[in-house]
């Protein structure tokens, strides 16, 4: 059993591609950034091409890539998360009713400069699920409206089928706090996981609805929400369907669906299977959604971890 403090919340600590492309891009080193993105399959593309979008300084370095080579679909891509990046720091993940008219239009500014450079992009590479995705970020946050939304998620869905990046992206989409509903939400949630190969991730799509759901309707009692029969349930056939699977594997997305079970587990006052859960994760974790419930992501899913691990063998 792991100490209480060890927290690992850094993707690159569970998937090595993300170091590796990390490294390359503080050498400025793209022809290695790139001949490792190219060995890896479009949904760890994509996740890497994101995890690395927060990097200091990318903009005009990787506007140089295209600059020599306008085809690059990567840098392309990269850049286009890099700018969307910003565009998200400034406007922070506040309520909007929080966030300030100069910071809606820096946001808007950053994600402008990110759509021409993705408009582009996707003319050259539509079937590369890396530029769809980064185009859902876009359009949530210019507010395109959902059905918008929905047409590049089929675009991402066309070039790589159950591409779950982009399913996550447009799940935010399709909570009432941006185009969508409730009832949307749920239901896209379980198509996506019924469609996908059991055994796969994305269970986790059902996982973060219900979290969202809890979290984000201020009419909702957490207690009755999670004592239905038919929520729990949902939760219970989602993990069967993919943490409990035989055929559940340490692939792209694995961290953040047995973290998000290892929450929804704990808000069941379920201790062995979060305990199972936080087992196979060992020191690593998601800051999403343990930061639905407060601030100090490390505290929430130490105390959690404590309470899981109490009392079993």
């Amino acid at each position: 059993m792991i100490g209480s403090s060890d927290v690992v919340l850094d993707g690159a600590a569970a998937y090595p591609e993300i170091a590796g492309l990390r490294a390359a891009l503080h050498r400025r080193d793209w022809p290695g950034g790139r001949a490792l993105l190219d060995q890896l399959e479009p949904m760890a593309r994509s996740a890497a091409l994101q995890a690395c979008a927060g990097e200091p300084g990318l903009e005009e370095f990787l506007r140089g890539v295209l600059a020599a080579d306008v085809t690059d679909a990567a840098a392309a891509a990269l850049l286009g998360h890099h700018l969307i990046h910003n565009g998200w720091e400034i406007r922070s993940g506040r309520y909007a009713e929080h966030v300030s008219s100069g910071q809606f239009r820096m946001f808007h500014d950053w994600l402008r400069k990110a759509e021409l450079v993705l408009i582009d992009a996707a003319a050259r590479h539509p079937r590369d699920p890396a530029i769809w995705t980064a185009r859902l970020l876009t359009a949530r946050g210019l507010q395109l409206g959902l059905a918008e939304s929905r047409r590049r998620l089929d675009r991402a869905l066309a070039a790589q089928p159950h591409h779950l990046p982009a399913q996550l992206q447009f799940l935010q989409t399709a909570c009432p706090k941006w185009d969508g509903t409730w009832e949307l939400l749920h239901e896209f949630a379980r198509d996506a996981m019924l469609a996908a190969p059991p055994g796969s991730p994305h269970a986790v799509l059902v996982v973060h609805a219900h979290v969202e759901h809890i979290f984000g309707d201020d009419d909702t009692d957490v207690f009755r929400y999670l004592a239905g029969d038919a929520v729990r349930t949902e939760i219970y056939e989602a993990a069967h369907r993919s943490i409990w699977h035989p055929e559940f594997r340490t692939g792209p997305g694995w961290v953040q669906a047995l973290n998000a079970f290892a929450l929804i587990f704990t808000m069941l006052d379920d201790r062995r299977s979060a305990a199972t859960a936080f087992t196979r994760l060992g020191n690593l974790a998601a800051e999403y959604p343990w930061n639905q419930i407060g601030n100090d992501v490390n505290a929430q899913i130490r105390e959690a971890r404590a309470w899981a691990y109490e009392g079993t063998p």
